[in-house]
């Protein structure tokens, strides 16, 4: 009894040295307003992958810090950085440590002075936050597999027999690992797991002075029986979650990863659990109406949303980490890379861009290939770093990079500067509402975006041939009466003028012809 007790005593000195005292926390940005994240543009980042400053192949937090001015020219405004905690892999979705980082990307000291300079810039930080599990190495499941007494052994899902599937052998019974045996489930049916994490939320809220998290795997939380997603145990989980981060800090924000989900499940999750879900739905609707020149993808994802949360609030993706590459999908073709985040950028949601989606770097399976380092310059390693990188990148760099699509009107990247720089400076399309038109054609997508006196139509032929054969319709509705003369703020056509009568307009043709994967935004004056 005594070794036990000696060595329960330990435990607790080893994790409360994990735990740094007293830092300095870092400036908030300049400007908070509340719900900043309804007019945010965000930036997705795989630390390891972005910028190496050491000079050991690996990506680090300084090199971040040395790449905001990119970052800012590029006009984003927030970034998530995938995850940042000590792990044994090298994607990190295993946690050894949630009150460190990982000493490969830097210290705590690199991390905060990263958090200051983006603050500096009004650009906010969000970090993933993997709930769901832990790193099979964290010393809690290290001290629950190693002891049944442990006081750490309820904080993982433990069975006496094998239940097959996704239960693997411990030193003292099975334990349940929805993704591997490597990373063991939390158990959130004991309070003291959702104490000890709502801890972790603090201190980087209000320690470190993060502004959110994007939650991983925020379905998985606590199963049920057979049913491990979506189920209400992790629905009334979530919904203290939400009250107590927000207690934490009212302006913190939070975004779900649930795998998949459309409008209808999105509403299931928003509101009093987390700020914003992942439209898995919009993401198809953008990147498959692209791919296939047709306009039914992106109508079904509108009409759902339109059904379920008509207040689009939601964040919006090409693709993610886990994904082929948008460019990719394409096949390289570039005209439908700008046609997909032209549709991304001018619809309602929070917008998420994938690192180096921007330039068009391509990656496909397996998942080291969708992380590969960003492809800076022509230069050796593609500007990554001066030595041989933790994976090489693609073959490619020395024709797709930034520095090559820098200043060069017609490249993707100008294009994605060009877009979100219209964003932010029109409230219509950062949070207006959205009309869907008629367009008597299935490669033309219409829509209308409102915010107070504020018209915007945005105009697409999703095809790859000319199109003169379209009217766009629109039904009753409380749009103003009056005649409004359509100035171009992308593109350089200039359009008819619509007249609206009793709400409504049918057989307006603002423009003759649709040359291919042409878009364009008009402000109706």
């Amino acid at each position: 009894m005594l070794k036990r007790i000696l060595s329960t005593l330990l435990l607790f000195s080893f994790l409360s040295a994990c735990v740094p005292t007293a830092p300095t926390v870092a400036a908030v940005p300049k400007s908070a307003p509340a719900n900043w994240w309804n007019k945010a543009v965000f930036y997705e980042i795989f630390v390891r992958s972005f910028y190496d400053t050491d000079g050991n192949g690996i990506g680090d937090f300084n090199g971040i810090a040395q790449k905001l001015d990119y970052i800012q020219t590029l006009g984003v405004n927030a970034i998530w950085l995938m995850p940042i905690h000590p792990s044994p892999s090298y994607h990190g979705y295993d946690v050894t440590d949630y009150y460190e980082v990982n000493p490969q990307y830097g210290t705590m000291e690199d991390f905060k002075s990263l958090v200051a300079e983006a603050h500096k810039r009004d650009i906010r930080i969000i970090i993933d936050l993997v709930l769901n599990h832990t790193s099979s190495q964290h010393p809690w499941f290290k001290s629950a597999n190693s002891d049944i007494n442990s006081p750490y052994r309820d904080y993982y899902v433990w069975s006496e027999t094998s239940k097959g599937g996704k239960w693997y052998a411990g030193n003292q019974g099975y334990y349940f690992g929805l993704f591997c045996g490597c990373m063991p489930d939390l158990n959130y049916t004991n309070p003291q797991v959702t104490d000890d994490m709502l801890k972790v939320t603090d201190f980087w809220l209000n320690d470190i002075g993060i502004d959110g998290f994007r939650v991983d795997a925020a379905k998985h939380l606590i199963e049920d029986g057979e049913k491990v997603e979506n189920t209400p145990a992790t629905h009334q989980w979530l919904k203290t979650f939400y009250t107590k981060y927000k207690r934490q800090n009212p302006q913190a924000y939070a975004v779900g990863e649930v795998f998949g989900a459309g409008s209808s499940v999105i509403k299931s999750y928003t509101g009093n659990q987390l700020d914003q879900i992942f439209s898995f739905e919009m993401s198809s609707g953008f990147v498959n109406s692209t791919n296939g020149g047709a306009s039914s993808g992106i109508i079904s994802a509108f009409k759902f949303a339109l059904q379920d949360m008509p207040d689009f609030n939601f964040a919006t993706f090409l693709t993610n980490h886990d994904q082929t590459r948008v460019i990719s999908v394409f096949n390289g073709n570039i005209d439908k890379a700008k046609l997909a985040s032209f549709l991304m950028l001018t619809s309602p949601g929070t917008p998420f861009i994938y690192y180096g989606e921007e330039i068009g770097m391509q990656g496909q399976k397996p998942d080291e290939d969708l992380r590969l380092p960003m492809q800076w310059s022509a230069k050796k390693y593609a500007g990554f770093s001066v030595t041989d990188p933790w994976r090489a990148p693609r073959n490619d760099y020395e024709q797709v990079n930034v520095a090559l699509q820098s200043g060069d009107p017609n490249s993707l990247l100008e294009h994605y500067r060009a877009l979100i720089q219209i964003r932010k400076e029109h409230s219509a399309l950062q949070s207006g509402n959205a009309i869907l038109l008629e367009t008597g054609n299935p490669a033309v997508f219409a829509l209308l975006r409102i915010s107070g006196t504020e018209r915007i139509l945005v105009l697409v032929n999703l095809g790859k041939t000319q199109i003169s054969d379209y009217k766009l319709s629109l039904g009753e509705s409380a749009l103003a009466d009056g005649t409004f003369t359509p100035l171009s703020i992308f593109g350089t056509a200039q359009a008819q003028s619509l007249e609206i009568k009793s709400g409504e307009f049918s057989g307006y043709k603002p423009l003759n012809e649709l040359p291919p994967y042409q878009t364009y935004l008009f402000n109706l004056k």
